[in-house]
């Protein structure tokens, strides 16, 4: 079972689930009086999600008052077709008023290692602290269990004492600069945005079985101090939870 922290929210379709994050991002936003800080995620679930706002969003936002950073690059150049800030870019940022001044990335054509460090000091001086807390941390979860870009044969990397670390793709081999576990750990609020058939089984484990699915997968690893973890899931995604 989840943990009491934990509140699992299954949408009937793939487009209710940005519908239901959506409305939660707003009381989010509403909720705070000045600006707040969004680490995003890369990939399909999430261009859906930039596509919806920027379609339906545009004016009942005030994206003004968010800041935007990232839980991992890939280590490629900004114009790079796998460049997570390439596609946030076209999806989202060309589309809403959202200004360079809000925009925090990860600088993947640098040298990894230095990059790591470099956009720690980031963190710490535009979040104010030595553990950066993000008030949104938007996560998936990868076919192998992995998520932001700690994979799970380099669990170790969850537990770094660094701000930010290098993860190698197992297959591919490409860097990548991620958040550690402990930076995710400490945002006020964690989401996992999680669609599709193919990951209903990896999610039965990492929800069904915590305990146990921990010592393998990181996104099991998940556990924000503040016990704010939601899972906005379509039903696909969700099918073998419900099934027990």
């Amino acid at each position: 079972m989840m943990k009491d922290t934990d509140f699992e929210i299954v949408c009937t379709t793939t487009p209710d689930v940005y519908v239901r994050f959506t409305e939660w991002f707003k009381s989010v936003l509403a909720s705070s009086d000045g600006k707040i800080s969004l680490a995003l995620s890369g990939g399909n679930t999430p261009k859906a999600l930039f596509e919806h706002w920027a379609t339906k969003h545009r004016d009942d936002v005030d994206w003004k008052r968010v800041q935007f950073f990232w839980g991992d690059e890939r280590c490629v150049p900004p114009n790079d077709e796998q460049s997570n800030y390439k596609m946030t870019k076209e999806y989202l940022f060309s589309q809403l008023p959202i200004s360079e001044r809000q925009i925090f990335r990860i600088k993947g054509e640098n040298e990894p290692f230095a990059e790591a460090e470099r956009y720690a000091d980031v963190l710490r001086r535009e979040l104010k602290g030595e553990i950066p807390s993000f008030d949104i941390m938007m996560l998936g979860v990868g076919d192998d269990g992995h998520t932001a870009s700690i994979f799970p044969n380099q669990l170790a990397l969850w537990d770094s004492p660094q701000t930010c670390v290098v993860g190698i793709h197992p297959q591919s081999g490409q860097k990548r600069v991620s958040l550690s576990g402990r930076t995710i750990n400490a945002a006020k609020n964690i989401a996992f945005l999680v669609t599709g058939k193919n990951k209903a089984e990896k999610l039965r484990e990492i929800i069904g079985n915590r305990n146990q699915a921990e010592k393998t997968y990181p996104a099991a690893k998940v556990a924000p101090q503040s016990g704010r973890l939601l899972w906005f899931l379509d039903e696909d995604a969700a099918e073998a939870i419900k099934k027990g």
